[in-house]
């Protein structure tokens, strides 16, 4: 019930949260923090579809990552809202894959990793994945727990003071979302990984703040994408 409590232990009122994983970055490339060209674009053509369906933020909170703070500001640009504040909030940053990757492998480079073998990068950064959630790593700066609290923790702050049919625009990224999905629906903590790599770029889910409850309304939701001449922009990395 965590996403209903305020930093004052009060509920709150019928809110709809919706949760944006970040656009296409730059996987496999020196800076991976970065949006692509498409990235961008799927960033303003799904603000071009909550304009469709006149939507109107309460509050619009990211995370300090630059994928993530520049897909919010795609987001408002593609709806005209440009001028429109950003509140960040790091409890949304991605967890620390190096540092897992390096826990579990004992290799601090998983860039080589990625390009001598991608489906071996991904097994293992996978296994560590697992091994990070049971707290089998060592030398780690984030437990899992830790992850959990900073994100349940970002999520109250984003919907502190929302009102009744207001809606909250959190843009993040993929392991976030993984994480707090998982907590929603009340699944095993390794159904994370699932939610997590199965979000794609720019897609989003809906959430419904109720006073009692809370549910997940839609998941991965890519209907901008979805429409003639942008199947190149189905994208997951």
């Amino acid at each position: 019930m965590w996403l209903l409590q305020s930093h004052t232990g009060s509920t709150y009122p019928m809110a709809k949260l919706f949760i944006v994983r970040h656009g296409q970055a730059s996987f496999g490339q020196a800076n991976y923090d970065q949006l692509s060209g498409l990235g961008w674009q799927q960033a303003r053509w799904l603000g071009e579809y909550f304009a469709e369906r006149e939507l109107n933020f309460h509050r619009v909170v990211a995370g300090d990552l630059q994928r993530q703070q520049d897909t919010a500001k795609g987001v408002l640009e593609g709806m005209a809202h440009a001028g429109i504040d950003v509140s960040t909030h790091p409890g949304l940053n991605e967890y620390d894959g190096e540092m897992m990757y390096r826990a579990f492998t004992g290799q601090g480079d998983q860039h080589l990793h990625q390009k001598r073998d991608f489906k071996d990068y991904w097994r293992t950064f996978r296994a560590a994945y697992e091994a990070w959630i049971d707290d089998r790593l060592t030398d780690v700066d984030e437990t899992w727990g830790d992850f959990g609290q900073r994100i349940e923790d970002a999520i109250s702050h984003a919907c502190e003071g929302a009102g009744r049919d207001d809606a909250v625009l959190v843009v993040t990224s993929g392991g976030v979302i993984g994480s707090a999905l998982t907590q929603l629906v009340e699944g095993p903590q390794k159904g994370a990984i699932h939610f997590n790599f199965q979000f794609r770029n720019a897609a989003f889910c809906e959430v419904i703040m109720g006073r009692s409850a809370r549910r997940v309304l839609s998941f991965n939701n890519v209907p901008h994408l979805d429409r003639p001449g942008r199947r190149h922009a189905l994208t997951h990395v």
